[in-house]
């Protein structure tokens, strides 16, 4: 053997006995089998005969390699409605939400940071509630109020308070689509603007007002342009998500047949053409990457520096005689968002009969009332409900098990990617952990369908199982977690491991008592994220559930496809209760862990 080849196996010996390039090497193989893997296998039954194919091509032989599927999709006379249709509704949908949102956002963003609006900061706490809400929420109590009768069965309250049936358009489609989606999501450019705002040096401003520029041209070339980045990242945001949404669109979409990408996929899966639905989950993570990709050719090297050594100075701008319009605007606005929307669904929960808005209708039944034969099909209240208390078991052990392993998991890889910094290894792992953010919830979904519905080896199908529920919320949510994880391994100093390394401390001890209890604010904030991601989530699990697995959001899917309105809105408020409390308990643990 060559001095060269012991040298590099000798280079290579050291490297492999540090803990973060064994760690390192275990997480990207794990990441390879939770992403990389599927979406191969994705990509694999695109372009092979599928046992369902043969109802269409009996010469069809499955697993045998075709392009018999992309022909359907993209040249068919079935083309227009499977694939070009829902792809317009997706595109058109999204880029109205995203662009609505970001001036939502945006507008409060402004307020609340850059003017004397009086009560900014209670405006600030409720401005972001609306993301903490399952999306289609909105949907729902759109739903209870434009409701007509001619395609949603009983009449909702606008038509019983105003004796008008709303047209099909309002109703249902791309208007209510587009406003429901864009309170839903408009938090995202709030948090996103307001960061950038509060760091903008008000001299820059003041520098353009000394040189004789008005307060528009000021907005349009220095306050834009300054937080251009927040805004890009904003529509991103909004962007990815509202492409791969599924309840909302459902829900308002499917009674007036306007169906977007996600729901074909949906669809699709429902009438056994699987391969028809992974080509469009396909064509919704190319849609994403797009939008990434053209977000740094915008951005580019481009300097957006607001803060540097000189004196930095914040300045309010004063509204005079807007400031309680402000306010009235601002306050609407999250009430629409916020509200509103739950307090109509309350209301609807406690009629007894739809269509009925008397007080002599008001009642408890769906909430706690036993079964009644002549109340929808026997089922009683959502409290005393068996299938509803077991989906409400399954809904709080998926958010828990998921927060607690993407919490742990986004620590190690923050340890992992910080302590092998300018390495290869840490580079792959960072940009790996944050591959799942990129696909669509319904396409990833429709991966873990594509890979877990066989047997692989000697592991047989998961489809149908717990595991692989929290296997697919665990690699959804990991981008989430390792941010936390590495923003708080960035502040945690070196010299503190190796005390203890020159103290005789093993690996592991150094973790369990060093590293893990200083991290644990970045991990609870890891833990809170997933556990509300989870807790609310439908598009990525509404695939993979069966009878055995149901969990609250799919509950509600099920009582709206059945009509029974009641039970979906009370359940929609369990669950709000049920992400409020877990959102506060885990903060009373943090906390207590943190004063101890």
């Amino acid at each position: 053997m060559s001095a060269s080849a012991k040298a590099f196996i000798n280079r290579l010996s050291i490297k492999l006995r540090q803990p973060q390039v064994i760690l390192g090497l275990i997480l990207v193989a794990i990441l390879t089998a939770f992403v990389v893997v599927p979406f191969l296998q994705l990509v694999h039954d695109t372009a092979v005969w599928q046992e369902a194919d043969r109802r269409i091509i009996r010469s069809a032989e499955p697993g045998g390699w075709t392009f018999f599927h992309y022909l359907r999709v993209f040249a068919s006379p079935l083309s227009v409605n499977i694939f070009y249709r829902p792809l317009l509704h997706s595109l058109a949908t999204s880029l109205t939400i995203s662009l609505a949102a970001m001036l939502l956002g945006t507008l409060m963003a402004w307020l609340v940071v850059r003017t004397d609006m009086p009560f900014r900061k209670t405006i600030g706490i409720f401005a972001v509630i609306p993301y903490v809400l399952p999306s289609y929420t909105l949907a729902l109590a759109w739903l209870d109020f434009f409701k007509n009768e001619r395609i949603g069965g009983a009449a909702g309250i606008c038509a019983y308070l105003f004796g008008v049936s709303p047209p099909d358009w309002l109703a249902y489609g791309f208007i209510p689509i587009v406003i429901t989606l864009s309170l839903h999501y408009y938090p995202f450019t709030y948090l996103l603007v307001s960061g950038a705002l509060v760091s903008l040096d008000s001299n820059l401003e003041e520098a353009g007002e000394v040189l004789g520029a008005g307060r528009f041209r000021i907005l349009r070339r220095i306050t834009f342009p300054l937080v251009l980045p927040a805004l890009i990242s904003a529509f991103i945001l909004t962007f990815s998500r509202a492409v791969g949404t599924f309840g909302t669109p459902y829900f308002l979409g499917a009674p007036v047949r306007y169906f977007t990408l996600a729901t074909t996929i949906f669809t699709s899966i429902v009438n056994r053409t699987p391969a028809v639905a992974y080509i469009g989950a396909l064509v919704l993570i190319l849609i994403s990457m797009f939008i990434i990709i053209m977000n740094q050719r915008v951005i580019g090297d481009k300097s957006f520096v607001t803060i540097a050594g000189k004196g930095f100075r914040r300045r309010q701008t004063p509204l005079g005689r807007w400031r309680y319009p402000a306010v009235a605007l601002m306050a609407s606005l999250i009430g629409l968002a916020v509200f509103i929307p739950l307090l109509l669904l309350l209301w609807q929960t406690l009629m007894l009969y739809p269509n009925d808005y008397s007080l002599g209708n008001l009642t408890l039944h769906y909430w706690i009332g036993k079964s009644q034969a002549a109340l929808a099909e026997g089922e009683s209240g959502i409290l005393r409900n068996a299938q509803i208390l077991g989906a409400a078991w399954n809904s709080i052990r998926l958010s828990v098990i998921v927060a607690l392993t993407t919490g742990i998991a986004g620590i190690l890889i923050g340890y992992a990617v910080v302590k092998g910094r300018r390495t290869r290894l840490a580079a792959v792992l960072e940009q790996g952990s944050f591959l799942p953010y990129l696909i669509p919830s319904i396409a990833f979904g429709a991966i873990y369908l594509s890979l877990f519905s066989r047997s692989i080896g000697p592991l047989p199908p998961l489809y149908g199982t717990f595991v692989l529920l929290v296997m697919v919320c665990v690699a959804k949510n990991l981008p989430f977690s390792a941010r936390s994880g590495i923003s708080s391994m960035l502040q945690v100093a070196a010299e503190l491991e190796e005390a203890a390394m020159m103290a005789g401390a093993s690996w592991f001890r150094r973790f369990r008592r060093i590293i893990l209890p200083l991290t644990m604010a970045g991990a609870l904030s890891g833990f809170i994220l997933a556990f509300i991601a989870t807790m609310r989530e439908l598009s990525l699990i509404i695939l993979l559930i069966t009878p055995e697995t149901r969990t609250l959001t799919t509950m509600t899917f099920r009582y709206v496809e059945q009509g029974y309105s009641q039970f979906a809105d009370a359940i929609i408020l369990l669950i709000v209760i049920l992400v409020v409390g877990g959102e506060f308990l885990a903060r009373r643990i943090g906390g207590k862990r943190e004063t101890i």
